[in-house]
């Protein structure tokens, strides 16, 4: 199973993504890591990333979910997947595009107040991804309907919690 815990920059997802991970006894995997230096170094400098600059990273992402779902991996992966068409690409090519009901990918929607992200943002150090950004992210936010919604202001031992709960797991 893939479960993609996704959100704007600071709602979480990596922290709550290897905790969930690290509760479960499964990979975890972080999409910031398939960015290319190009897109690291825009981000770092204040400048929202483009449709053409996501793309490779999309399709680098797509690709390793293909992967592991073909390994039969159980993968925490934590990806902003902002818009809905951004979601639907990275498993467009799974067994979900032909069976909708598989419980081989979950989606967490990780959704907090734009104050409590900002706040988050300006504690952070050592990121690339900087408070500067945080208007693109959500003007971008596209918030799925059909995912498991978990609220942010709670501490993350509670939010791992509440997603194991919200999965079965």
């Amino acid at each position: 199973m893939i479960i993609i815990v996704m959100g704007v920059s600071g709602s979480g997802k990596t922290t709550i993504g290897k905790l969930l991970a690290d509760s479960l006894g499964w990979e975890f995997s972080d999409a910031d890591s398939f960015h290319s230096p190009e897109n690291v170094d825009k981000m770092r400098r204040g400048i929202p990333l483009t449709e053409a600059d996501r793309m490779p990273w999309l399709q680098d992402l797509q690709t390793a979910i293909k992967h592991w779902l073909q390994e039969n991996k159980n993968v925490v992966l934590a990806c902003s997947a902002l818009k809905d068409s951004y979601r639907q690409f990275l498993v467009s090519d799974s067994d979900r595009s032909t069976n909708p009901k598989s419980d081989r990918i979950k989606l967490v929607y990780l959704k907090g107040s734009y104050e409590l992200i900002q706040m988050r943002l300006q504690e952070r150090s050592n990121h690339y991804m900087s408070e500067k950004l945080l208007n693109s992210q959500f003007d971008t936010l596209e918030e799925p309907l059909d995912t498991i919604s978990i609220d942010v202001a709670q501490p993350p031992q509670i939010i791992v919690q509440n997603i194991r709960t919200a999965l079965r797991l």
